[in-house]
């Protein structure tokens, strides 16, 4: 694998609650050398060490909290209940987070569900009280193999698991001769971060990287029929569907790997004049005496304020806002920013939020008007 960028001591986790200043700037530090293979399009962290992650219950992950988020999941839930005739059937959820898309698949469809996550917290069951879903702490693996589904869906877990391959064959084994199990998996679109420059969506914990022709071979390659492939939430989400194959092919054809490494190059060639505009931005802010917040403290607001050098207390930038109520009082990973509710910019008034996910933006132009706050605001 070639490797296109790097970024050295990042924090080796985004979004697990840091309880002081001192234990987030002194949070262990990895390095990301991101490489990708010119034949099939795959990318990953080339110097990725799975070994430091501690996905527990004090790594809190969800979106939940947003409207635009909740909207979206429903609609999800929705398409692939009618798409699929998920009624009345067992569903499965890898990597299930705090359980929201697993409970609103057996609500909506009355079926049942297991989720499986070892950050899961109990006392935020989003079914409290339904005996029709289940969640156990603790990662999938060969040992939940028995545990079987109508319907088997992974939302935003692989590109945070190095062996990709034996992690879809275990899948693959567990499914067996079940071929009318429906599998569906979402990951980061990697197409779109290279495009856009996003260089707030590389971060520790995601270690492999996919676009829609190295997504559908890994599953072809797996055992799978390719169903469908798309994106989603404004192209950040890249989905697939399968099912078991019948089959046994004694080789797959290879994807046509030149849309992603021109993607690349265009990344490689345009990412460093990217994060010189947005230190220039920052620095015109503050010599023009304004005050600006980071808004979103998860990955994309760790991996910002990283890349740019944006540590406390030697930066402008002194807070970061989230309406996650689990993560105000905390501290942002690697740079020590205080993280912050919405209603305390109603007294440190704010000129500029920069916002983590342009998708948010009209959310979070809502909830500064309604604080009769005029906070311009900008996304990356």
């Amino acid at each position: 694998m070639s490797v296109f960028y790097q970024v050295p001591r990042v924090p080796v986790h985004s979004v697990l609650l840091m309880p002081t200043r001192d234990i987030a700037v002194n949070f262990p530090k990895g390095d990301i050398a991101l490489g990708h293979c010119s034949h099939c399009g795959f990318i990953a962290n080339t110097v990725f060490d799975p070994t430091v992650h501690n996905y527990s219950a004090q790594y809190e992950e969800t979106q939940g909290f947003s409207a635009t988020f909740q909207a979206f999941h429903r609609r999800l839930a929705a398409e692939m209940i009618e798409k699929y005739d998920l009624h009345n059937k067992k569903m499965i959820e890898i990597g299930c987070g705090k359980g929201e898309f697993l409970s609103l698949l057996c609500e909506m469809g009355n079926n049942s569900g297991v989720g499986f996550d070892p950050a899961f917290v109990s006392e935020r069951n989003p079914s409290a009280g339904d005996a029709k879903v289940d969640f156990v702490a603790d990662f999938y693996g060969e040992k939940y193999a028995h545990v079987q589904g109508d319907f088997v869906c992974c939302k935003m877990t692989l590109e945070h698991i190095p062996d990709t391959a034996n992690f879809v064959q275990t899948v693959r084994r567990s499914v067996g001769d079940r071929y009318d199990t429906v599998i569906f998996f979402q990951v980061p679109d990697m197409s779109r971060v290279l495009r856009d420059l996003a260089f707030w969506d590389i971060y520790y914990e995601h270690c492999s990287y996919f676009s829609a022709e190295s997504l559908s071979l890994l599953f072809r390659e797996s055992g799978f029929d390719v169903l469908d492939v798309w994106t989603d939430y404004d192209d950040q989400y890249l989905m697939i569907t399968a099912k078991p194959s019948r089959t046994t092919e004694s080789a797959v054809e290879k994807p046509d790997s030149a849309r992603i490494n021109q993607d690349i190059q265009f990344f490689t060639e345009h990412q460093a004049a990217r994060m010189a505009s947005w230190r220039s931005k920052l620095e015109e802010t503050r010599n023009s005496g304004k005050k600006a917040v980071v808004w979103g403290s998860g990955s994309k607001g760790v991996a910002f304020l990283t890349a740019l050098n944006l540590h406390t207390p030697d930066c402008d930038i002194e807070y970061v806002v989230d309406i996650n109520p689990f993560r105000e009082g905390k501290y942002m990973a690697g740079t020590g920013q205080e993280i912050v509710s919405p209603a305390f910019l109603k007294r440190y008034k704010p000129d500029l939020a920069i916002a983590m996910n342009p998708i948010y933006q009209p959310e979070i132009k809502a909830d500064l008007e309604k604080m009769g706050l005029s906070t311009e605001v900008v996304s990356v």
